[in-house]
């Protein structure tokens, strides 16, 4: 059994291969396409291959494992941590990879299926395309302040509002870039339409997407979102865990005999987190054991605080929603039946 470690940059990759005992049996810097693979297939010989988490990891990652190899993808942070402590040393160059793949102490990171994955994509992409939007309309606002032009339209940028702008008159650099403007926005409108709709086939295809829809104020990207970002739910053997990926568990400091709690670490999905926090707010607008949940920490804590803790107790109904198959109503009537007291036949709903 051959080990190699694979430090992956944009332009050119090391690689260092080593056997079982140690010792190093290839090394090579080369550039990053198809003669890293072409160099390890030269092995003939059975081989595990670890690759850092970087954003450009994924071409590599499937070619490998098409070409048969046992690919692992390592996660940078822990892998730091556990390459000072046993190598003594903070560089995670490929001879680190390789030795903590031999030693089989690589911490190891969630490689999504390709299709969850290439959803990902898509859902970012729309994600990146509403900020520009936004970014648009801000500019647009500012021109109108720097020409104090005032207007009633609740919507600026409705069919009415647009024909407002398109007639302003302003002087003439500042109708240049108010065109120009608002010819990226309609550019941007119809993009937005086109992924919404491939977003919204997907989610219609998608089991989990469908049973987190039935969630009040999660549509289908948010659904869809949620979904992709987790991936399967049923590798988190308890909700507490799914939360802890999430990134919305508290912080813990442990000091002798005493032990603390902050903030939320904010690890796993920024994306995950931010559509949670959104989905959140609109659920607690309808009554319901949620809202009461949201209303109770709010007193204590504040708002802020309660959002996430909310955000947190959604992502633990969520979590038992698609692991049982079961839709938000089903889900919160044993939520409502707990909070009681009553005796359910439920294994969940507790972050268990």
């Amino acid at each position: 059994m051959l080990y190699t470690g694979l430090d992956l940059h944009r332009s050119f990759s090391y690689i260092t291969t080593m056997n079982d005992k140690g010792k190093i049996v290839g090394q090579k810097k080369l550039p990053s396409n198809g003669e890293v693979v072409e160099f390890l297939k030269a092995f003939d010989e059975t081989m595990e291959v670890a690759i850092e988490a970087t954003p450009s990891w994924y071409w590599l990652y499937d070619w490998l494992e098409e070409e048969g190899f046992d690919v692992k993808l390592s996660h940078p942070l822990k892998t730091k941590a556990i390459a000072y402590a046993r190598v003594k040393t903070d560089k995670v160059d490929s001879a680190t990879l390789a030795h903590l793949l031999r030693s089989d102490l690589l911490p190891l990171s969630y490689v999504p299926e390709k299709p969850v994955r290439l959803n990902r994509e898509l859902l970012r992409y729309r994600a990146s395309l509403v900020k520009i939007q936004s970014g648009i309309k801000n500019k647009v606002h500012t021109i109108l302040a720097k020409n104090n032009v005032n207007h009633e339209y609740s919507d600026l940028f409705s069919k009415e509002g647009m024909a407002f702008l398109n007639s302003l008159s302003v002087p003439e650099n500042y109708k240049i870039a108010l065109e120009g403007y608002l010819l990226v926005l309609e550019t941007i409108r119809h993009e937005i339409k086109v992924v919404s709709r491939r977003i919204q086939q997907l989610a219609q295809e998608d089991r989990d997407a469908m049973l987190l829809m039935t969630v009040p104020g999660v549509g289908y990207y948010s659904a869809l979102t949620i979904k992709s970002e987790i991936g399967d739910v049923r590798r988190f053997p308890s909700a507490k865990q799914l939360c802890s990926y999430a990134g919305l568990v508290p912080s813990t400091y442990a000091s002798g005999n005493s032990c603390y709690h902050g903030h939320i670490t904010k690890q796993g999905s920024r994306w995950l987190r931010w559509i949670l926090i959104e989905a959140a707010i609109h659920a607690v607008k309808r009554p319901g054991p949620l809202r009461r949940f949201y209303q109770k920490v709010e007193r204590k804590k504040g708002g802020k605080v309660a959002k996430v803790a909310t955000a947190r107790k959604l992502l633990e109904w969520m979590y038992h929603m698609m692991k049982d198959g079961k839709t938000f109503t089903e889900v919160e009537k044993l939520a409502e039946l707990l909070s009681k007291g009553e005796p359910v036949n439920s294994s969940g709903l507790t972050g268990r």
